[in-house]
């Protein structure tokens, strides 16, 4: 072919590295070539409206505009960036040989964060948050754009923050892989990570054929099934989802995952095949992950994609979101996160007198300690129904309870048998019940059973109300939010601690999380 093939490109640093790697190949067999850079789709003209030709994905929809335009011939692209649905009349012309497929987590000073409690993790990545927070849940995730040595450059300026993920590939591309960075083995890759594409005119039959002399046939076949599985999943919702096929010893190994966008749920999928015989692997693992609660979890994706009205500071149930009139569009996340403490044996070897259990935190962390015989607790005093269920099911009879700390605290002023009890709490808690007994000359031997961890999300300005159900999730969210809009409450204690930074503060009937849902349907009405 005697004509210049006009290579197009984004002009990022990544994309034009990418595109020069292109050119060599073709060069080398002996084709004419020129980068065309493509900036801008403000003067590009065409017949027809983008969504009539299924112009979608936000890095590559310029350079497909150009290519229906004949202004390039090809156009090269990060694979995992090209939706996996084309334009109409643009095709796959060829795809090379792949680089590195892993996240790479780049991190400041060192790794002992890895073990802590708390860290900062940054990433724009709606997979690798995910799956970060599903092997690490109390982190904290921040998001982080712009190209590498942007991100790069974040990432160092941030006194905060304790490391973020990169595309291994794009870091060594550009040989700015830091000495203080590690691949992240566990993490599954987003589809078709690490590969080059280059798209082609599906009616330009010389330019496709010139393509299929450098298209790698492992690599094709690989990010095929992981495009085609993210096809089956997706059905146009951004989804943490991840995959990666490889090839050894004649066999296709796949492996993929869906998550929540809080990595609180996870679910995964393996499948080995014969090469040749490796047609329906992705057929099958889409199957699998939908059979096994992805359907449901795809839906709360898509659901969640909606602006949001409400926005509850506990994961709420599948359940308990069909509760809701068709008009509120809620999210969820749970802005609390519970660490359980280890207690000291002697804390509970010789039988106590009177113990005070104030949520069922307390009673899993007794019962993560200890077995229930060897709980001997003569009287239990406890705060709510549902702490008292539980701690009648599983440890012993409740000599009394109350609704609240501060009522429970008055009522053992009065009738408590003797005068001390050892109280069951966490770090953060309220002062009512030990003040009060304290002041009425009762000892409180305070046991900090757990660790109550603020982990709420910053909210979108739409949101028109918040569910609170413990004063604990009023300040977790304050911390990260201001106080906006109405505050729906599953109790007066945590209706008071609301009063002190909302104007509109409401109270469920009943100290449920189906009445708190109530209360705000009745806003909606």
């Amino acid at each position: 072919m005697s004509k210049i093939i006009r290579i197009g490109t984004r002009d990022s640093e990544l994309a034009l590295w990418q595109a020069k790697i292109v050119q060599s190949q073709l060069e080398h067999l002996g084709h004419k070539t020129v980068l065309v850079p493509v900036k801008s789709t403000g003067d590009l003209v065409l017949d027809k409206p983008l969504y009539e030709l299924g112009i979608t994905g936000i890095f590559t929809r310029t350079l497909d505009i150009a290519m229906l335009n004949n202004d390039i011939d090809i156009a090269v692209h990060s694979l995992k960036d090209v939706p996996t649905v084309l334009p109409k009349g643009i095709v796959q012309a060829a795809v090379l040989k792949r680089g590195n497929v892993r996240d790479t987590l780049v991190f400041k000073k060192n790794e002992e964060f890895l073990s802590q409690r708390e860290a900062i993790i940054a990433t724009g990545s709606l997979r690798r948050r995910a799956q970060w927070l599903n092997r690490y849940p109390t982190h904290t995730t921040e998001d982080l754009r712009g190209n590498v040595n942007t991100r790069l450059q974040k990432l160092e300026d941030n006194e905060h923050w304790n490391g973020a993920i990169f595309a291994a590939a794009g870091l060594g591309r550009l040989d700015l892989r830091p000495e203080d960075a590690i691949n992240l083995d566990w993490m599954i890759p987003a589809p078709a990570q690490g590969a080059i594409m280059i798209a082609a005119l599906d009616q330009d039959e010389d330019i496709k054929a010139i393509c299929a002399e450098i298209n790698d046939s492992d690599t094709e076949i690989c990010t095929s099934i992981e495009r085609k599985f993210l096809n089956l999943l997706e059905g146009g919702c951004t989804a943490p989802i991840g995959a990666i096929a490889y090839i050894k010893d004649e066999q296709v190994t796949f492996q993929g995952v869906l998550l929540s966008e809080d990595g609180s749920k996870k679910i995964e999928v393996n499948r080995v095949e014969k090469l040749g015989e490796h047609h329906n692997i992705a057929k099958y693992a889409s199957d699998y992950i939908i059979e096994r609660g992805g359907k449901r979890l795809m839906d709360d994706l898509k659901r969640s994609s909606k602006q949001t009205n409400i926005y509850s500071t506990k994961s709420l149930t599948e359940t308990q979101r069909q509760l809701f009139n068709d008009d509120i569009a809620a999210k969820s996340n749970d802005s609390i996160k519970i660490s359980l403490n280890r207690i000291k044996p002697q804390v509970v070897k010789s039988p106590i007198q009177n113990v005070i259990i104030t949520s069922k935190n307390g009673v899993e962390a007794l019962l993560h300690n200890f077995s229930a015989n060897e709980l001997q607790f003569k009287n239990i005093y406890c705060v709510g129904r549902r702490t008292k269920r539980l701690i009648e099911n599983r440890i012993g009879s409740v000599k009394h309870s109350e609704k609240n700390a501060k009522k429970l605290a008055e009522y053992l002023v009065e009738y408590i048998d003797g005068t001390e009890v050892t109280y069951f709490s966490s770090d953060i808690r309220l002062d009512d019940l030990p003040t009060i007994l304290n002041t009425n000359n009762i000892k409180v031997n305070e046991i900090e059973a757990y660790q109550t961890k603020f982990d709420a999300l910053k909210v979108e300005d739409s949101i028109e109300g918040i569910m609170f159900y413990s004063p604990s999730t009023v300040q977790s969210f304050i911390s990260k939010n201001k106080a906006n809009g109405i505050a729906f409450c599953i109790g007066e204690t945590t209706a008071n601690e609301a009063k002190k930074h909302f104007k509109d503060v409401r109270v469920a009937k009943v100290p449920t999380v189906e009445s708190v849902i109530e209360l705000v349907n009745l806003h909606y009405v």
